[in-house]
């Protein structure tokens, strides 16, 4: 599974896998694809780092990238001036407050423990942690860097380019993709309705071949629904120059759900058991459906939030949610492969099954063809 772009990056197979577990990154690394380590969940820089130290001791010297979120769209500040947590807090209504409160109430959520951290409160959505973390990531020798929300600033571009760095952005659009090609972007991610979390309106089949034709002759990865083989030659037929794989790594024997209930759920779960939905960040994600995503598209309810407002809103009921494993609300962000997702397996096991489909594929058309 070999492309020009997977030598021009030194990778053995042109699988790019996106995820927020350092362990499961490494090993995407190790097995030959490009593992893309998820940046959002680091609101300390010392995190980020104490991670990207582990990266460097287990990737055996091959190479990785980091995925950060500098969304295009933002709430900002008056008289434009730097927004901080506690400015994008008081914008929230107290509406949307007592309703998360009585949700919680509802399904009989425990409080965290007395002085338990809420966990992950998606400040990773705002641009100002976004570059602390490149403050970071520069310091250490990855190859590419990813923004899942838009094309990043052109001094974030610039700054990527002098390192040696190339960028990589995420459409969901040809319209989407012809802005990054313009923005000096590398390698333009053509992500499908399937995918999990933020997605358009398109599916990868329609999308992938308009974007490299938009975008030539910038590499083009397909994602989106995405897990097999035989899906990856379909990714490279139309076009792609790779694929990109996230959701197919959270029920991998590396990764750390932290619930092994979640983890069932996503086990049992078939391609029809997710949805489109704003209640985790404000834009639509998709997502495994529950109770907690039925109740926020509930048009008698307040509605969403924009981001980075819901995510600060709900962060501390999701760390709570997640903590005591309360199965009606509990949920992630997953895409429609979900489906094919039906055992834990190591992601050096993944891959195996990924190399022998793609090469049944390869076989099959070569017989329809009359080469085989």
């Amino acid at each position: 599974m070999q492309t020009e772009l997977s030598n021009a990056l030194g990778v053995e197979h042109a699988v790019f896998g996106f995820t927020p577990f350092p362990a499961v990154a490494a090993a995407i690394t190790r097995a030959g694809g490009f593992g893309v380590l998820g940046a959002v969940r680091y609101t300390a820089p010392g995190e980020l780092a104490r991670d990207l130290d582990w990266m460097q001791e287990h990737t055996d010297g091959l190479p990785y990238g980091l995925d950060v979120v500098m969304p295009a769209k933002k709430v900002e500040a008056p008289q434009g001036h730097p927004l901080s947590e506690a400015d994008v807090e008081a914008m929230i209504p107290q509406e949307h407050r007592a309703y998360v409160a009585a949700l919680l109430d509802t399904y009989d959520v425990p409080p965290l423990a007395p002085g338990e951290a809420s966990g992950w409160r998606i400040t990773g959505w705002m641009e100002q942690v976004a570059r602390t973390q490149l403050d970071v990531a520069f310091d250490y020798p990855i190859k590419l860097l990813a923004n899942a929300l838009g094309s990043p600033p052109a001094d974030v571009v610039e700054r990527a380019h002098r390192h040696g760095v190339r960028v990589a952005a995420l459409a969901g659009s040809p319209r989407h993709a012809l802005h990054h090609k313009a923005a000096g972007i590398d390698v333009v991610v053509a992500q499908g309705y399937e995918a999990g979390g933020h997605t358009g309106e398109i599916a990868t089949m329609v999308l992938t071949p308009e974007v490299v034709a938009a975008v030539d002759p910038l590499p083009v990865l397909a994602a989106g629904g995405i897990g097999t083989g035989e899906q990856i030659a379909a990714g490279l037929a139309l076009g792609a120059q790779g694929v990109w794989l996230g959701s197919i790594w959270l029920t991998t024997e590396e990764a750390d759900l932290h619930s092994r209930r979640l983890t069932a759920k996503l086990l049992a779960a078939g391609p029809g058991d997710t949805v489109r939905s704003r209640a985790l960040t404000g834009k639509p994600a998709r997502q495994l459906r529950t109770a907690w995503t039925d109740a926020w598209d509930d048009p008698d309810g307040p509605g969403t939030l924009p981001m980075p407002l819901q995510g600060l809103l709900v962060a501390e009921a999701n760390s709570r949610i997640q903590r005591h494993e309360v199965e009606p609300l509990l949920g992630t962000p997953v895409g429609q492969i979900v489906g094919r997702m039906t055992s834990e397996r190591s992601v050096q096991a993944v891959f195996d099954d990924l190399t022998r489909g793609f090469e049944r594929a390869i076989d099959r058309i070569n017989r329809i063809a009359g080469r085989a």
